[in-house]
């Protein structure tokens, strides 16, 4: 395992089967960490694990003035660089994301030919509607407070720019609109974990996933947690559930598995 306190993780493995874990806007990879080490226990039947990866991408982990310079290219060119890593060691890729993670995995999965896709709380409609006017608002106020920590366990918290830039939420925004209007071409099947509650993004996102995805889609709902699930009170429940499809992938079984459990 290599890693550093925010950065980039990787977990080798030798299974069939790559996993590709994408963190949120303005987060790190400490928000997925517990998710992909749980994701990497997904043993095949000779007791292989999977190789995971967890990118740290680009204009995170550092300052907020450095998400505000990134193209949304930049984070999807990010992504394509680990796909065709673990492509290079394992014969099946599954995508994972978090927030706007989950918008890149899906976006990912419409253009590149993957297994599975795992999503929490993905990002493809924000509930402030505020946002869609961030372009025309950047250059007179370039940020506004962080988005950070929207979790209901008050034990939990997020590491995440205190500010957010919004030149960086114009570029989420155009990410949002291609990835929804890339839907129809992903054919993988997908389990979207949707919280009950969450204040960053609207419960509409699972919903045009479930509707205009090809592939088969298993909503599984998330009663006890807001939008950082995988740090919140259901994060067992998405790791166990997300452990076992990729297990059952990698034993040449079907992603979802029938009734959900």
């Amino acid at each position: 395992m290599s890693s550093d306190q925010h950065g980039h993780l990787t977990l080798p493995g030798t299974s069939s089967v790559g996993v590709l874990v994408l963190h949120g806007f303005t987060s790190t990879t400490a928000s997925v960490r517990d998710w992909a080490r749980a994701l990497h226990g997904a043993v095949d039947g000779a007791g292989a694990h999977p190789g995971v990866s967890v990118p740290l991408l680009p204009g995170h982990g550092t300052q907020w003035q450095d998400l505000a310079e990134q193209p949304w290219q930049a984070w999807r060119d990010a992504v394509d660089e680990q796909y065709w890593r673990l492509r290079r060691h394992h014969e099946h890729v599954v995508v994972c994301g978090l927030s706007m993670g989950g918008a890149l995995a899906l976006h990912t999965a419409a253009r590149r030919d993957v297994a599975g896709v795992l999503l929490v709380n993905p990002a493809l409609a924000l509930v402030n509607r505020m946002a869609r006017f961030s372009r025309l608002l950047s250059p007179a106020v370039p940020s506004l407070a962080g988005i950070a920590s929207d979790i209901r366990s008050e034990t939990a918290l997020e590491s995440a720019y205190d500010r957010t830039p919004l030149a960086a939420v114009a570029q989420l925004n155009v990410l949002m609109h291609r990835t929804v209007r890339t839907l129809p071409a992903v054919t993988a099947p997908t389990v979207v974990f949707r919280s009950d509650e969450d204040h960053v993004v609207s419960g509409d996102s699972a919903e045009l996933v479930a509707q205009r995805s090809s592939g088969p889609v298993r909503v599984v709902a998330l009663p006890d947690s807001y939008h950082v699930a995988t740090l919140d009170h259901d994060a067992p429940l998405i790791e166990r559930m997300s452990r076992d499809a990729v297990q059952r992938l990698s034993r040449g079984e079907d992603f979802l598995g029938g009734a959900p459990a």
